[in-house]
């Protein structure tokens, strides 16, 4: 590891009540001024109602039922992302398209009531259904299927919804209005080929863009299919995804080529980790992964991204911003579903606490997260392991 380890100094934060219930660590609390933007993150996408089965013991087999020993209903898509962040105490606004139907209820209702997520840029549409996914997680992978139309465009809402089979493929934010809210920052999804004008219009407007991206289906892996790219302050590929995309054969070495494109570059490393570099500072980071019992993987990529957003508004260190990703990351793969199995602070600090307390811990780990000593305080601490996740959609109110 390159950078310098921080010891926690010069963090400040602030708990409150959280929406959920919870006490609530706003990590930004120290940098707040009355002239901030309203909105720490706005971000925009497609939400799915994802259903999620766990605890298959292999993958289903063509003209066989099987059985799961877990299921989870949850907003999925980008309300993966979107509750990550929130979770994580910043004040995060989604612009999406719902349907009205009870899926589209619920998701909206689980967002805003549940999480605190604005969604004054969203909007219901009549007569769409909600986008569908299922998901089945089994030895550490899973296995998804999805479903969904196009939503009509606002300006025309009475119009047809239009079949779509590939409703990730489209630019994030191209059936909402193009004026995205003033915030400090936001995150992108970048879609070879396509262009968001939400990216550059938030970008004008002084908002700190990290960019993520898919797999080119296209097989080019151009970096000039990715015209958003020059907008976003920070780029955050998988491995392979980098490799390609820079023709090298080494993920750290994708890593510095990135740097001639974005000024930071986060590159993930599966199992090993995560490897980042700061054109700007100078600054390089590794961090190994947490080794945890891997339920369902859904939604760990997007924890990442919250993570590393957090870290990077609130003025952590390269390194410390890493180490905080990939643990949010490692929490959430450790329950099912993506929005479902985002860690907020109370999860981060029974983990925090809860190593501490093991014989033998390795001290350059402690070490490596020592930062967030100041960033948890002690009405937080719950016994560990924590469950959050809810087996289905809602249950009826008793009158």
């Amino acid at each position: 590891m390159a950078s310098t380890a921080s010891t926690g100094e010069g963090f400040a934060a602030e708990s409150a009540e959280g929406p959920r219930g919870q006490t609530q660590v706003d990590p930004l609390a120290a940098l707040r001024t009355p002239d901030d933007p309203p909105w720490d993150v706005y971000l925009t996408g497609t939400v799915f109602l994802d259903i999620i089965f766990t605890g298959l013991d292999s993958a289903p087999v063509r003209g066989t039922e099987s059985w799961a020993r877990g299921m989870g209903s949850s907003p999925g898509g980008v309300a993966n992302m979107a509750t990550a962040l929130a979770r994580l105490g910043l004040r995060t606004c989604l612009a999406a398209a719902f349907g009205d139907d009870h899926y589209g209820e619920y998701c909206w209702d689980a967002l805003e009531r549940g999480e605190g997520i604005d969604l004054s840029p969203s909007r219901t549409v009549p007569g769409w259904h909600s986008p569908v996914t299922v998901s089945m997680a089994y030895e550490g992978e899973r296995t998804m299927v999805s479903h969904g139309h196009e939503p009509p465009p606002p300006e025309d809402p009475s119009s047809h919804p239009t079949p779509a089979t590939a409703l990730k493929r489209r630019p994030a934010g191209a059936d909402l209005p193009p004026c995205p809210p003033r915030a400090r920052a936001a995150v992108a999804s970048l879609t070879p080929g396509r262009s968001a004008p939400w990216i550059a219009r938030a970008a004008r407007e002084g908002a700190r863009v990290f960019g993520d991206v898919g797999w080119d289906d296209t097989g080019a892996w151009d970096l000039a299919a990715l015209p958003d790219l020059r907008h976003c302050e920070a780029f955050l590929p998988n491995a392979e995804e980098a490799k390609r995309y820079t023709g090298t054969d080494c993920p750290r070495a994708a890593a510095h080529a990135l740097t001639d494109h974005v000024p930071v570059a986060v590159v993930t490393l599966g199992a090993e980790g995560a490897y980042a570099v700061d054109r700007r500072t100078g600054e390089t980071a590794e961090v190994p992964a947490i080794a945890v019992e891997a339920l369902d993987p859904t939604g760990a990529g997007d924890v990442f991204v919250a993570g590393f957003v957090t870290g990077s508004l609130a003025g952590w260190p390269l390194a410390d911003r890493l180490a905080f990703a990939g643990l949010t990351a490692a929490l959430s793969v450790q329950e099912f579903g993506g929005s479902l199995s985002a860690p907020g602070w109370t999860e981060v600090a029974a983990w925090w606490r809860r190593v501490q307390s093991v014989e033998g811990q390795d001290r350059a780990a402690l070490r490596r997260y020592a930062f967030l000593a100041d960033l948890v305080p002690e009405e937080l601490v719950r016994p560990w392991p924590l469950r959050r996740a809810v087996p289905t959609i809602g249950f009826r109110r008793s009158p």
